[in-house]
């Protein structure tokens, strides 16, 4: 069984950096595209970013181009998040997803398209 486990969330203040993981366990990691997405309190949950199987293509939700790095490491199964310049609208519970089969970069920003979930880890800048 596919497990996700994120870390490193915390609080930081406006300006801040905090680096994001997400260790990946129960299948082969390398073959599958990984994403994060983001859900703040009273709202949907959000695409933030995306990598593909080799970690050759990376997709970014407007609001983050720029400030944040996704990043895989296929040697250790784990996927990253670097965010910096953090901003208040950037708090939510951070979630990596993977899914299940063969995902057309097309739909890399849907959460209906991954099938795993990792439980999430709290984020929180203030300003």
């Amino acid at each position: 069984q596919v497990q996700l486990v994120e870390s490193g969330g915390g609080l930081v203040q406006a300006g801040g950096s905090l680096r994001l993981s997400c260790a990946a366990s129960g299948r082969t990691f390398s073959s599958y595209p990984m994403a994060w997405f983001r859900q703040a309190p009273g709202k949907e949950r959000e695409f933030v970013a995306a990598i593909n199987w080799s970690g050759g293509s990376t997709y970014y939700a407007d609001s983050v181009k720029g400030r944040f790095t996704i990043s895989r490491d296929n040697d250790k199964n784990t996927v990253y998040l670097q965010m910096n310049s953090l901003k208040p609208e950037d708090t939510a519970v951070y979630h990596c997803a993977t899914p299940d089969q063969f995902l057309p970069s097309s739909h890399y920003d849907r959460a209906r398209s991954y099938d795993y979930w990792g439980q999430g880890t709290q984020v929180t800048v203030s300003s």
